[in-house]
């Protein structure tokens, strides 16, 4: 079964309870509304669950491995069970390892520091910096953005059978674009790459907290993903799949906890036998209690249905895009055209809008977040506006005036927890602003698009 073809349930849930789900914030247009998050892609707030569960936790905390005490062993305990529930939860083969990083660029550094020395690299340029980015000691082909998965597909098989044969090969690639929100062809991206000798690494970080990710099913070698987008807080990662190159490596740390057992050498040295399992590349006192909340959302998303959640997001995901369809000033970015599968991310533009003024309003007058900016996958957006290499536009900075063309675009994602109103008042918003424009006027200020206090731009 192909990522982009996996049938969903069609009975649909109510939106997950997540922290910050009444917080207020106040409008420059005067008076106060609920803030809707609409930033999943960056940040999703945490299950309440989640909170729930590490709170009746907190007070037994304790440092894991170390202690002979109850609490240290209590707490050993909640961490190796968070390790086979989160192995559970990615239905890791049974010889896979699961390694807690701090993030999923942490996890892809981690891989790129543990792969063969003579190791070829093969990524899309379409990809999140942090998947671009960590291979800079071996060597890497940097792939054309496809048209089609089946372009994506033929595309990585040209570029493996022109490489050297004999060679060890990996691929990374990701599950679901953090720009478009468009789900890839992992299974036979992973078929292309096992049947030329290569192995993968698949990039879940937005394909995990919205779709199921199985990685015996899509024979993958490598999946990567972070907590903080799966509902979970507090800085924690999961690098899960083969053990071998992991173990043939040099830990990605060197410290306590790495090692089994070190001892000086008669000519002064030291001799230092590193652990084979997870904890060669955990070294130093792990975070504990981000762990749990990463096992803690996969119990969550698991027990809610998960099938469930994609269908009732898929939905939020159609109503989006009909409304935006709605209105003849935005595009919205695709790489493979509106037919494609994706999760509930979507970034657009609006003729005749700086995307970081849009942005600034849609937050000052109507409490709606998103993102604007470049995403962290410069080369994709670059390639989706049809713009020059050197074009003006930064990673979240813009620097064009409110009003004047800008390199950026503007996100919105969702997913478990987001109310249908979050949803419906920013198609409002969307309307009004480009029918009426803004109510107030706006300047940047420190590479950012904020309000003109006291400066109205037209009469409400």
């Amino acid at each position: 079964m192909s990522v982009s073809a996996a049938a969903i349930d069609p009975s649909v849930c109510a939106p997950l309870p997540v922290l910050g789900q009444d917080v207020t914030v106040p409008l420059v247009t005067g008076g106060e509304v609920t803030y809707a998050a609409l930033d999943y892609a960056a940040s999703a707030p945490a299950l309440q669950r989640v909170w729930d569960d590490v709170a009746a936790y907190a007070p037994y905390y304790g440092s894991v491995h170390r202690g002979a005490g109850y609490l240290s062993q209590l707490s050993t305990d909640l961490f190796e069970n968070s390790r086979r529930t989160v192995a559970e939860f990615l239905g890791c083969r049974a010889e896979d390892q699961v390694v807690f990083t701090r993030s999923t660029t942490d996890s892809l550094n981690l891989l790129a520091a543990a792969i063969p020395a003579d190791c070829q690299v093969f990524v899309y340029e379409t990809e999140h910096h942090a998947s671009l980015l960590p291979w800079r000691d071996a060597q890497v082909t940097y792939l054309n953005a496809p048209r089609t998965p089946g372009q994506a597909v033929e595309t990585l098989r040209r570029a493996l059978a022109d490489r050297d044969p004999y060679g060890p090969a990996l691929v990374c690639v990701t599950g679901a674009s953090n720009v478009t929100g468009e789900l890839w062809p992992v299974r036979e991206l992973a078929a292309a790459a096992h049947a030329h000798g290569a192995r993968i690494v698949l990039d879940a970080a937005q394909l995990a907290p919205h779709h199921p990710v199985d990685i015996a099913e899509l024979d993958v070698d490598w999946v990567a993903f972070s907590g903080h987008k799966l509902y979970a807080p507090f800085g924690s990662g999961v690098l899960a799949g083969r053990a071998d190159w992991l173990q043939a490596a040099e830990p990605y740390l060197a410290g306590g906890g790495a090692s089994r057992k070190v001892a000086r050498r008669a000519d002064g040295g030291v001799d230092v036998d590193w652990h084979t399992t997870a904890a060669r590349h955990e070294a130093g006192s792990p975070n504990v209690i981000g762990v749990y909340s990463i096992a803690s959302a996969c119990k969550a998303l698991t027990e809610a249905g998960f099938d469930s959640l994609v269908a009732r997001e898929q939905e939020l995901v159609s109503r989006v895009r009909e409304g935006l369809a709605e209105v003849p000033e935005v595009q919205v970015l695709s790489l493979f055209g509106d037919d494609a599968p994706r999760v509930g991310v979507i970034s657009f533009v609006v003729r005749g809008w700086n995307s970081s003024h849009f942005a600034a309003a849609l937050s000052a007058e109507y409490g709606i977040g998103v993102r604007d900016g470049l995403f962290c996958a410069h080369p994709l957006v670059r390639t989706l506006l049809g713009s020059d290499p050197q074009d003006p536009g930064e990673c979240g900075a813009p620097e064009a005036e409110p009003g004047e063309r800008s390199l950026n675009a503007i996100r919105v994602s969702f997913g478990a927890g987001t109310p249908d109103e979050h949803i419906d008042r920013f198609l409002r918003a969307v309307t009004e602003l480009v029918r009426e424009g803004a109510q107030w006027k706006y300047r940047t200020e420190d590479g950012r698009c904020v309000p003109d206090r006291g400066e109205v731009a037209r009469t409400v």
